[in-house]
């Protein structure tokens, strides 16, 4: 079963379990909304005042702004130049489930996952802490004398490459190279 609904002076088909951006809504995070309903698709149709009587529920999971748009406006030799940027401000929902008209309810397999500020914060920060500490102990290492250690990485598998085999290529390109020499002298 499928929904149309309107969101932000906008029109969007959604299942249960789809993740949508709309023009950002007044609601806290976790919070569930019942969004206007325009036409319920399915097994059975229903559109206009029967859709009316339809519900789709849905859960905030986020309030961000999206990326960057940069404004650039320039007047040819009027020396005229002005930048300016725009972050769309957006809200993320997750459809919790759609009820028909006659009562029949879809709902989606998995839980809505809220974003949650406070967890990012404490990443980044904790992120912060550990590159300030190798730093610190790059300064002590280079006053000490010796070479910073860096950051530990995965090691890449190195490829075992047979040493014989480019032993005999050089070799040989050192005799035809005095063989070449060889005969320019001889030749005057």
């Amino acid at each position: 079963m499928y929904a149309i609904i309107k969101a932000g002076g906008k029109q969007y088909t959604v299942k249960a379990g789809d993740v949508l951006r709309v023009e950002k809504l007044e609601a806290e995070l976790g919070a569930e909304l019942n969004l206007d309903v325009l036409m319920i698709g399915g097994d059975k149709t229903f559109a206009g005042d029967n859709a009316a009587k339809a519900n789709v529920t849905v859960v905030v999971t986020n309030q961000q702004r999206g990326p960057k748009v940069i404004i650039f406006k320039k007047k040819r030799r009027q020396g005229y130049r002005r930048t300016g940027g725009h972050r769309q401000p957006y809200t993320e929902l997750f459809v919790k489930s759609i009820t028909s008209p006659e009562g029949q309810t879809v709902k989606a397999d998995n839980k809505p996952q809220v974003f949650d500020p406070e967890k990012k914060a404490a990443r980044v920060a904790k992120t912060a802490e550990v590159r300030e500490q190798w730093k610190q102990n790059a300064r002590k290492a280079v006053k000490a004398g010796e070479a910073p250690a860096a950051p530990k990485k995965k090691a890449a598998a190195k490829k075992a490459a047979p040493k014989k085999a480019a032993a005999k290529k050089t070799g040989a390109k050192k005799k035809t190279v005095a063989k070449k020499t060889a005969k320019k002298t001889t030749k005057k």
